[in-house]
């Protein structure tokens, strides 16, 4: 199983990140790295960040601060 996130903007199109495209083996691993690097992509214009496990959804989350 590969794990990945998916950028997205508030209306649902597509966000490219420079940190690109990382692969994760697992879900900890990916919710790890989201959690080291949510600042940096907020800044960056990403509103959503969707969590996929072989390119199925598992879970959308917003980059925004509550």
């Amino acid at each position: 199983m590969v794990w990945t996130w998916r950028y997205e903007k508030a209306d649902g199109s597509a966000v490219t990140s420079s940190l690109g495209q990382e692969e994760f083996a697992g879900q900890g691993d990916a919710e790890t790295w989201i959690g080291e690097t949510w600042k940096q992509l907020a800044e960056e214009g990403v509103d959503t960040a969707v969590l996929l496990e072989d390119g199925n959804k598992v879970y959308a989350m917003s980059l925004h601060e509550a």
